[in-house]
Formats: C-alpha cells, structure tokens, sequence
C-alpha cells in the first residue's frame, strides 16, 4: 500500500448511491469509505463526471439488458462513467500513473462509481488530461467522443467529400461527431428538436433539420454515412436515404430497432448494396488519446448544456431524462483536502 493510499484509508466521501432501479427520486447523497486501489489500479480524486444515456438506462433498468446478472438489484451503487480528476493514489503495479497526474477515462468497463469524491480505477481506462481544458469540459468527453469515433472512423469509413446525416445530433455523441466529421472534411446534416438546431449550426453542422416538421427518409438527398443516435426510425424507412453503397450505423436505439437492424441487415446488403452496423461500445485508452490530441489542437471543444455539484447531481440526471438537454450534462465535485 503507497503512503497516499494510507492517507485516505478509513475516509469518508460523499456518493450519489441507489439501491433499486427506479428514476432519480431513488438516488440520494450519502458518505461511503474512499475506496484503496487494487496492485493495477489508480485512485482518482474526482473533480468532474458527466452523465451518459448508459447511466440513465442503468438507473431506471431498462430496457431490461442492462439487469443481465443484477435484475432485482443494480449491480453497481454508484453510477458515472465518464471522470476527470487527479491521481490520489496508485497500486503499487501502477507504471502509468502517479499521484497528482491528471486524468480522464471511462470506467464503464470497471466498475462505474464516478458520481463520487474518490473513485479507483484500472490504469488501462485513464488517459492525461488534455492541456487547456477544464476538469469540467474533459469529463465531457469519454464515452460520448469515442462512440463518434468509431462509428465514423470505424464503422462508417468516413473520407473527406462525402455526405453525411446524423440522427439526434444534439447530444454528446451527435455534437462530437458533427467536429471530427467536419475535421475530415465530410458535409454534414444534423436532425434534431428545433430549440437545438442552432447549436447544432454553431458546431459545424451544414444543414440542421427539425424532425418534427421534415422526415430526412421520405424525399431528398441520400447520404454516404447515417450515424444514428437515437434509433427511433424503421431500419427500412432509414435505408431509403443511404446511397448504394453507403452504411447505417446504429449507435442507440430500443431493443426491438435493434434486432431489425441484426437480423435485416444481410438481405439489405445483398438486395440494395447498403451497409447496416450496429456499435458496441468499447472503451479505448487510444481512442480518448486521439480526442486529447484534438481537443489540444482546437479541432473540437466539448459542448456542456447544464453543470451541477454533486449535492444536485439528483437534479442532473433528472435534467438528462427529460431530453431537452444540448452536449453534455456535468456533475463537479469538490473533493475534500487532503
């Protein structure tokens, strides 16, 4: 055990826990031990976690995928997947880390917790936090930038020229996806809720359509990439407006969307030539590197609607799941000294 680790052993810190699925009335602020590192583990001193749609479907357990192997009970206490802070104490394997390096990372794959003063970590889910950025504003950029990446980059092979639609842009994932796509030259429609159209034009995005007066499937143009954030459109009715040859990734969307997209996705690629993938996230040290490196080039800035402290933080996952929200939904902490 490092001498920081002793430093906090036998500690408090405050939490926002739940104990039963539910909406956020069932999340309340209460103290919890401040957790030790294990041998390949960092405990970070949280100044910032931002809220996601994993954390929202984690809270209320639905749809009932995210119950697999808890379904009475949440299998984590503690949700927030997306931190930034500093290094208060590594495992004594840590090689990557020391204390008072600062980081961000998804922890989505190790165990959540980042709605908290103190959270440990695996190494392999941190990465240095980008010079010139807040805590706040780094926090922002986790899961939701790396979704855009690889849905554009991996999945959809996006080059520069070609014509592409985002579906719910107006979120984390959709306004990081409008920047890199508009880095790599591509034009970009973004369809969204009116009250977010103009954002969506001041991240980049070429044209901006309100989905409740104009239906994108139904006539126009026809698009080499369809990300889709949402997943509130018939695989079929989205296909008409893909060119031939061109791919629908499906980065959200309700069980039984994504099932149609699985199991049609074969006799569309055999009968028309169109391409539909659905994204699994993974979590990857690379991924949020290649996002530090642009944030610090000033090719992408993290768009933040609403910032609460922790003690709100019920307040800011209720905000979320009304959907009304623009980027990012941030949490802060104020983590105690030490």
């Amino acid at each position: 055990m490092s001498t920081e680790t002793v430093q906090t052993a036998g500690r408090t810190m405050k939490a926002l826990v739940y104990e039963k699925y539910g909406t956020p009335d069932v999340l309340r602020i209460e103290d919890a031990n401040i957790p030790v590192p294990k041998e390949h583990e960092v405990l970070i001193a949280v100044h910032a976690a931002s809220v996601n749609s994993w954390d929202w479907d984690l809270l209320r357990g639905k749809p009932y995928l995210t119950r697999l192997g808890a379904f009475r009970k949440p299998r984590y206490r503690i949700l927030g997947a997306d931190v930034a802070g500093r290094v208060a104490a590594v495992g004594s394997a840590v090689r990557r880390f020391q204390p008072g390096d600062e980081v961000f990372g998804d922890l989505s794959g190790c165990g959540w917790g980042g709605f908290a003063e103190y959270v440990c970590a695996s190494e392999e889910a941190l990465t240095l936090k980008p010079d010139g950025l807040s805590f706040e504003q780094t926090a922002a950029i986790p899961q939701a930038a790396v979704l855009a990446l690889q849905g554009l980059r991996d999945q959809g092979k996006l080059q520069k020229g070609q014509r592409m639609l985002i579906n719910g842009a107006g979120g984390g994932v959709g306004t990081f996806a409008i920047q890199y796509a508009k880095w790599l030259g591509a034009e970009v429609t973004a369809v969204d809720q009116a009250g977010k159209l103009e954002l969506l034009r001041t991240v980049g995005a070429d044209q901006a359509i309100d989905y409740r007066k104009e239906d994108f499937t139904a006539s126009g143009p026809q698009y080499d990439l369809i990300l889709d954030v949402v997943g509130t459109r018939s695989v079929f009715e989205i296909k008409r407006a893909l060119k031939s040859g061109g791919t629908y990734v499906m980065v959200g969307g309700t069980m039984p969307r994504l099932l149609q997209a699985l199991l049609s996705s074969p006799f569309i690629a055999w009968l028309e030539r169109k391409n539909v993938k659905i994204l699994v996230h993974k979590p990857n040290h690379n991924d949020q590197l290649a996002w530090k490196e642009l944030a610090e080039a000033g090719q992408v800035m993290p768009v933040i609607d609403k910032s609460y402290s922790l003690d709100d933080a019920v307040q800011a996952l209720r905000y979320f799941g009304e959907g009304q929200f623009k980027g990012k939904v941030v949490v802060r902490m104020e983590p105690q000294a030490r």
